[in-house]
């Protein structure tokens, strides 16, 4: 397959988005790959990138840091890096399957990337945590655009002030699709924190990929 050549022919295709809306929290969803070029892509992927280990494995909580429970590495432009968690994730430079992702994820969502963060999850065990994408170095005008291949997985956002028990708001669950992308818009991430629970019934390997436009 010729990934260049495919995402070509689909950036004259129109997508369509699915819109999620709450107070405070603005997303965009759609599935922009069928199953067949999502797996070619998601076998590309499996093949082609290797994952960091030692300490860029590792995140600080409370003061101590933990083993992620899930694989990461990060590419983007020249010199570019993203701090969290405790940690400076240098990114890689751009293979070329990630760069034509990229450009096709600009055309289709007009906004510019210059780095993204790739998370491999094993099995229904590997997660993330309820967090929030709110760093300073990240461009507060562009939406997060999160790539998802592989396994279903739940994804749940909850709302700051329901965290703190202050409101009952109610949980946002969206199951990202195989080949599905989401757009999370501002001020989403200033008022929303969101995860990737653990889910047992979903042994299946993940990768998602979430492209960020750092200052």
């Amino acid at each position: 397959m010729d990934l260049e050549l495919e995402l070509k022919k689909l950036s004259q295709q129109k997508v369509t988005w699915k819109k999620y809306s709450a107070e405070g929290l603005d997303l965009d969803y759609s599935l922009i790959f069928n199953k067949q070029l999502a797996s070619d892509i998601f076998l590309k992927l499996e093949d082609s990138i290797q994952y960091y280990t030692g300490d860029l494995t590792k995140v600080k909580v409370f003061g101590k840091y933990h083993n992620i429970p899930r694989q990461q590495v990060a590419f983007g432009d020249e010199g570019v890096s993203y701090k969290f968690s405790g940690v400076t994730i240098p990114a890689k430079p751009w293979t070329p399957q990630l760069e034509f992702i990229r450009n096709y994820l600009e055309e289709i969502t007009n906004y510019k990337y210059n780095f993204v963060l790739v998370n491999r999850y094993r099995n229904g065990s590997d997660h993330i945590g309820e967090h929030r994408d709110d760093e300073g170095e990240l461009d507060p005008q562009t939406p997060i655009a999160s790539l998802s291949l592989g396994q279903e997985r739940e994804f749940v956002l909850k709302h700051a002030d329901a965290r703190k028990k202050i409101r009952d708001i109610p949980k946002i669950k969206i199951v990202l699709q195989h080949g599905s992308l989401l757009l999370m818009n501002p001020p989403t991430n200033k008022f929303w924190y969101h995860s990737l629970p653990i889910r047992k019934s979903a042994p299946g390997a993940r990768i998602n990929l979430t492209f960020r436009k750092l200052l």
